[in-house]
């Protein structure tokens, strides 16, 4: 096992990406997470509350000394790698998904920060809004987990029908001296963007911790 592939690249990777185009060397960053089973290099943009939104993960076998992102094959439904020969591959992989993150978020007014720490939005106004929209819900909410009846997260699938987005909504509701409660968050994505987010989720169920285990600590 070695990761003197994972650092030649990591090295020369950042001088490559800043010249893929001009919108990604204004906002565009680079994340290197060695502290994993297999390193990998995170790439987001950072938004005006000081978080991040990550479009795409490369990661590293070290055993292998291969690049791969994972994917999902619908008809064998389980998580596959897509293989990334060199560094060439690598940068794709990066400019594609950094575009396909900036369409998916065209028709909101999110603003992002570039690397003097300024937004990329001309308008004054540093107010982060969300644009309404339309949905058609598929699914009920299902009850994802109930706790003594004082804590309920239920999830709920529906279709914009704007643009064919899926809308995963999620709701968090407390009871306290029987006032409710109510969090809400709703996540849209597009629907080739839903076999990589499930391989992503099925691939690290296991470092997940649950409520209960939480208690228990």
């Amino acid at each position: 096992m070695t990761t003197e592939w994972f650092d030649r690249v990591t090295e020369e990777l950042q001088d490559h990406l800043n010249s893929i185009c001009e919108q990604y060397d204004q906002v565009g960053h680079m994340n290197i997470n060695r502290a994993s089973k297999h390193p990998r290099i995170e790439f987001f943009v950072s938004t005006l509350e000081d978080e991040r939104d990550y479009f795409c993960t490369i990661l590293f076998d070290p055993y292998n000394e291969e690049f791969y992102v994972e994917s999902f094959d619908v008809e064998l439904l389980q998580p596959t790698r897509i293989m990334l020969d060199d560094i060439t591959d690598i940068i794709e992989a990066v400019h594609e998904s950094f575009h396909e993150f900036l369409e998916d978020d065209s028709e909101s007014e999110l603003i992002y920060l570039d690397d003097d720490g300024d937004n990329d939005d001309n308008d004054d106004d540093d107010e982060i809004m969300l644009e309404e929209i339309d949905v058609d819900w598929e699914t009920p909410e299902v009850t994802a987990f109930l706790i003594d009846d004082n804590i309920e997260v239920t999830y709920q699938f529906g279709i914009d029908s704007a643009n064919g987005d899926g809308v995963l909504r999620r709701r968090n509701r407390s009871w306290v001296d029987d006032e409710e409660f109510v969090d809400e968050s709703t996540f849209t994505f597009k629907k080739d963007e839903a076999s990589t987010i499930i391989a992503m989720i099925a691939s690290h169920m296991d470092k997940l911790i649950g409520y209960d285990e939480i208690i228990d600590l």
